[in-house]
Formats: C-alpha cells, sequence, structure tokens
C-alpha cells in the first residue's frame, strides 16, 4: 500500500462523481438517462463519515438528478453538480463554512479536478486516475474509482483519527 500522508488535519471530503465515485463508465440509457454504478462500500463509508462528523462535499461537471438522489440517500448535502468552475465552487464552500483548505481531502481523477487538489492538504485519486492527476496526489488509492478508492481514503483518515 501506498505511504499516506499526515491526516490528523483532516475534518472535509471532497469528492468528484465521475471517475471517483463511479468507474467513469456512462450507460446511455434510450430515455436520454445516462446511468452510473456506484460502490455500496464507498456509500457506507461516505455517511459513516458524516454521522461520525466529518463534512462531505461532492463537486461535478455533470448535472444528472439521479446522482442527486444518490448522494441525497447518503446524507450528503454539500452537493454541487454541474459545475463549470470547480476552484470557484471550491472558494464558496470555504467562505460559506468558514474552512480551511489544510482540513481538506480532495479526491479527484482528472483534469478539472487538479487546481482545486493544488489548495488541499490532501490530494487524492483513484489508482486509475489520469496520469496527470496522479503526478499531484500526495495519496493514489490502492483502489480505482469507483470501486472503493473513496472507502479507501474515508477509511485511512478515520482509522488515524481513530474514528472508525
Amino acid at each position: 500500500m501506498a505511504s499516506s500522508p499526515d491526516f490528523s488535519a483532516i475534518k472535509v471530503f471532497i469528492f468528484d462523481v465521475d471517475g471517483v465515485l463511479t468507474d467513469g463508465t456512462l450507460l446511455a440509457l434510450n430515455s436520454g438517462e445516462q446511468a452510473r454504478a456506484f460502490h455500496i462500500r464507498d456509500g457506507y463509508a461516505v455517511r459513516h463519515a458524516i454521522r461520525q462528523g466529518y463534512r462531505v462535499a461532492v463537486i461535478s461537471g455533470r448535472e444528472e438528478e439521479g446522482v442527486r438522489k444518490r448522494l441525497e440517500s447518503l446524507d450528503v448535502r454539500d452537493i454541487y453538480l454541474g459545475v463549470d468552475d470547480k476552484m470557484k465552487i471550491f472558494n464558496s464552500y470555504l467562505n460559506t463554512y468558514h474552512l480551511e483548505p489544510s482540513n481538506i481531502a480532495y479526491m479527484g481523477d482528472d483534469m478539472p479536478d487538479i487546481e482545486v487538489m493544488r489548495r488541499c492538504a490532501v490530494a487524492a485519486c483513484p489508482a486509475d486516475a489520469a496520469t496527470d492527476v496522479r503526478a499531484i496526489s500526495n495519496y493514489t488509492a490502492t483502489l480505482p474509482g469507483g470501486h472503493g478508492a473513496v472507502r479507501e481514503l474515508i477509511e485511512l483518515v478515520m482509522k488515524q483519527h481513530q474514528t472508525w
């Protein structure tokens, strides 16, 4: 397993959706919807983190009602979908909740995530993230996106805090 950065100050998790909470596959249905598959253990970890007092937010470039419903079912309240400028949303989120980048772990997988990842204490990515994202990450999960990478990060942080 890759060596872990110091997670001691992490109080907030922010995740991208496609390629992080899902494996990036889009199923184009006849109805026009684009279905995605989420890993159940990632969902458990997200809900568990929230119940233990961590903040969890999602910032994604795509807007899909099914994604929103899945996140809401996990008790995620800070859901930003259809975002063109992730840095703008990130800064607004910090200001709204009076947060510091030093308390945030962000997991992304592709180019739109890099700018925000560079601002956070922990820049994490799934094992199958884009090469440029892996290059700037200080934690690369052993698992790919949509297959437990989110759970892996949350579990490592919470175990370090003895809240898992």
